[in-house]
């Protein structure tokens, strides 16, 4: 049973840190592409950031770069998402969803995760 559970998520203040987990199980990440979405209340679940399992290139949102990183440890079976300087505007659900379809490279296009977290909760406020 394919399953991805978020954990990391919390109040923290402006400019401050935070690090998500994506935990899997039922599945080995080496065959997955791994995306990070986020959505905040009234608004639309937008992608962050993305590794992609066929060539581990990582891709991110104009609004995270340089301030968010994703990677990988095989060895928990463990995605992560390090986000630094975080703004208000970062507050939202944090998801983690896997593509199975070893495409090149990796998007943000919802329908091509087949398997969601349920979420965790990051508000950045003073």
């Amino acid at each position: 049973q394919v399953q991805l559970v978020e954990s990391g998520g919390g109040l923290v203040q402006p400019g401050g840190s935070l690090r998500l987990s994506c935990a899997a199980s039922g599945f080995t990440l080496d065959y997955y592409t791994i995306g990070w979405f986020r959505q905040a209340p009234g608004k639309e679940r937008e992608g962050v950031s993305c590794i992609s399992s066929s060539d581990s290139n990582t891709y991110y949102a104009d609004s995270v770069k340089g301030r968010f990183t994703i990677a990988t440890d095989n060895a928990k079976n463990t995605v992560y998402l390090q986000m630094n300087s975080l703004k208000p505007e970062d507050t939202a659900v944090y998801y983690c969803a896997a593509d199975p379809s070893l495409r090149a490279g990796c998007s943000f296009l919802l329908y091509e995760y087949d398997y969601w977290g349920r979420g965790t909760q990051v508000t950045v406020s003073s």
